[in-house]
């Protein structure tokens, strides 16, 4: 029933903003988001969400009590369409006007050149994520070290940032970090060029590895490439 009213009140909130006061601009420019429908909108974010694991399906401990046996991984890339589809929702979950869900995107798009939302869960084990772990982004089936792959930054600030969160609900089973990348080396050369069609997330915890992937989203690779 919870489910159902909260999906009422969201149709309603959306319709008030075709038809009230409040009109939304027409949907070939940059405010194209604002006439988004629910449906669409988390369309758009269940295509850049990307399931995972760390580690193999029969991992053991071992004789290890500080680690899990394995991790599962949940991975969503918060393009800029991704997070204009969260605040699209925001507008309709919050009744918020069009001025306001722009300052969402503002604030979300000067977060870094691209974020990843990471999200991890230890299966069995000491059930502890280490401080240590470490997420790369690069083409697909690249390795940390090579051309093109690079190493994330955690910036848990980006927590507050409400549209960083994607466009479901948290999955409190599941720890969430806010990954930075950089969309070019230290060297100036672009991580995702012209012929690179899939990227790849690592995730390293202790010696396990995991990784997802996805298709490289056009403004991405321009703006890499810019």
């Amino acid at each position: 029933m919870r489910r159902v009213a909260w999906a009422v009140v969201v149709c309603l909130a959306l319709a008030a903003g075709r038809v009230g006061g409040q009109q939304t601009e027409p949907p070939d420019g940059s405010d194209a988001y604002l006439t988004w429908t629910t449906r669409e909108a988390q369309r758009i974010g269940q295509a850049m969400r990307a399931d995972g694991r760390v580690g193999g399906a029969f991992d053991l401990r071992g004789l290890h009590t500080d680690r899990a046996y394995n991790y599962k991984l949940r991975a969503t890339w918060l393009t800029a369409d991704v997070i204009r589809a969260a605040a699209r929702l925001a507008q309709g979950s919050s009744g918020l006007t069009n001025d306001q869900t722009r300052a969402l995107v503002a604030e979300a798009d000067g977060a870094g050149d691209t974020v990843v939302l990471v999200e991890i869960d230890p299966r069995e084990g000491s059930g502890v994520i280490p401080l240590e772990w470490l997420a790369f982004l690069g083409p697909r089936g690249g390795s940390p070290g090579e051309p093109g792959v690079v190493k994330g930054t955690s910036v848990p600030a980006l927590r507050s940032a409400r549209v960083l969160s994607g466009t479901f609900r948290r999955d409190y089973s599941y720890e969430v970090f806010w990954i930075i990348f950089p969309l070019r080396t230290e060297s100036g050369v672009p991580v995702f060029p012209t012929e690179v069609s899939e990227a790849e997330l690592i995730v390293r915890i202790h010696d396990k590895e995991g990784r997802v992937r996805w298709r490289v989203p056009d403004a991405v690779r321009a703006r890499s490439s810019s």
